[in-house]
């Protein structure tokens, strides 16, 4: 037997970074590929992964949003452009430097994101006002040397993602192409994986390089940290202008246009994983599950068999008719009891047990996965099954909520702060506003503003740190 068929031996409570290891391996989500900070998707990951780019493709289409592709070296020199940027990216970039044992010249960065090239031939394909909006979407992989801690889907050196830039004539179109794609990923987030999350702005120091201010969603895990998942940029002209992407008004006027930039990645895969597994391992939500159903035929002698393999697969025709992704477990050499924990490893969200004595009676066995409930259905009342799956997608945002609810903490003094980011949590407390502020306290704590929620004006506090007039009350958080 391989280490990957033993099940979960780490506790999710006890040592969380093993646990969610464990889960991610012998789930058989993914593996460590041969570099460092690197990984392979595996089929059942990269199934989930697929579903989120469906879900996103349709949503952005609607928008008028096409995908394209974009090569993955951009030369230094485009880079450079736009200063900021650059200082920000640099110290992560991969550099090619050599081709065979010859050197290039100018140095070529493996993409660490994708505005400045994109943007180099922007300026290229805009001319006049007839040209825009411009709104493009590329599915492809950023590479960053990270240099922190590494971690499956939250931290590796190369990540699937997908990057959003787009371009307008005025800037009131831009701002609201900036929330749009804001709710388009909250609402797919929390539909889709059921993981709730808190939206609003980052703070100046915590905003994309080069923007003018980013949008944000962010997340708490259950061992108290947060992530981000997912960013949306208003770039105003900080990008047109360096790269010279103008169009002509219908005054034959030139102007830069406004651009925005908005991304997520494969992250979504990992606060999943964190969210809802369990010491059993993962438990996935039903609309992303490679496997919606699993049903598992019982039976002890060959008269059984043939009886129990024959309504399996009348069970299963049922379900495919009504596009549910089932599979029917026939392996022989293995006990019912080894594949019920198999696929609980695995987090199939419903599994169906069929046995002789269910044919008697003319039902089934369902076992949800993310709660361990049980409950009989006839035979004549299959169909039902797409109703129960929509039950559990719901009921696990609705926990999952709860759960977040309980995790944001109300602090007012600054004694009581350091105490309670020690626990975790998303701590709500007042903010001066001043920088100053926001950098003691995560020099001194090590928690940053996580987001500062859209409705956070408030002076009616104190700054936890300073004791000055509050400008508004913000998440602080220790983050991944």
């Amino acid at each position: 037997m391989s280490k990957e068929d033993v099940g979960i031996t780490a506790s999710k409570k006890d040592d969380f970074s093993e646990w969610y290891t464990q889960v991610v391996l012998k789930a058989k989500l993914a593996d460590y590929a041969p570099v460092k900070g690197f990984i392979v998707l595996r089929p059942d990951g990269y199934s989930i992964w697929e579903s989120i780019v469906k879900t996103l493709d349709a949503k952005f289409a609607k928008r008028g949003i096409r995908n394209g592709f974009l090569p993955v070296l951009i030369p230094e020199s485009l880079l450079r452009k736009e200063k900021k940027h650059f200082a920000g990216l640099n110290p992560e970039v991969f550099w090619v430097t050599h081709s065979g044992d010859n050197e290039i010249g100018d140095k070529l960065a493996l993409r660490p994101t994708s505005e400045t090239l994109a943007y180099s031939l922007y300026s290229k394909w805009i001319n006049s006002w007839r040209d825009l909006p411009l709104k493009m979407n590329f599915w492809n992989t950023a590479l960053r040397a990270e240099i922190k801690g590494t971690k499956p889907f939250l931290r590796t050196s190369e990540f699937l993602w997908q990057e959003g830039h787009t371009v307008h004539a005025t800037q009131e179109e831009a701002e609201k192409e900036v929330m749009a794609i804001l709710d388009i990923y909250k609402k797919t987030v929390e539909d889709d994986l059921a993981i709730p999350v808190l939206t609003g702005k980052k703070s100046e120091s915590e905003k994309f390089v080069g923007a003018v201010y980013t949008t944000t969603m962010e997340s708490i895990m259950p061992d108290g940290k947060a992530l981000q998942m997912g960013t949306s940029h208003f770039l105003g002209q900080n990008f047109s202008k360096p790269f010279e992407v103008k169009y002509s008004d219908k005054n034959n006027v030139e102007n830069f246009a406004w651009q925005t930039s908005w991304g997520v990645s494969w992250r979504w895969i990992g606060a999943m994983i964190m969210t809802h597994g369990d010491d059993k391992g993962l438990v996935l939500p039903p609309k992303v599950a490679p496997i919606q159903v699993v049903i598992v035929p019982i039976y002890y002698n060959e008269k059984d068999e043939q009886t129990v393999l024959q309504k399996t697969k009348e069970i299963q025709k049922s379900l495919q008719e009504q596009n549910i992704r089932v599979f029917v477990d026939e392996r022989k050499e293995l006990t019912p009891g080894y594949k019920f924990n198999d696929w609980e490893l695995k987090g199939v969200p419903l599994r169906v047990e069929v046995g002789p004595k269910d044919i008697e009676k003319q039902k089934v066995v369902l076992v949800k996965r993310y709660n361990k409930e049980k409950q009989d259905l006839s035979f004549f009342d299959i169909s039902k099954i797409q109703n129960v799956l929509d039950d559990i997608q719901k009921e696990m945002l609705a926990a999952a909520r709860k759960i977040l609810d309980e995790m944001i903490i109300d602090v007012s003094d600054y004694s009581q702060f350091k105490s309670a980011i020690e626990k975790g949590g998303f701590l709500r407390s007042f903010w001066c506003g001043k920088e100053q502020c926001e950098e003691k306290i995560k020099e001194e704590t090590g928690a940053d503003i996580r987001v500062i929620p859209f409705d956070a004006d408030d002076s009616s506090g104190k700054c936890v740190y300073c004791s000055n007039q509050s400008e508004s009350k913000v998440i602080f958080a220790h983050g991944y």
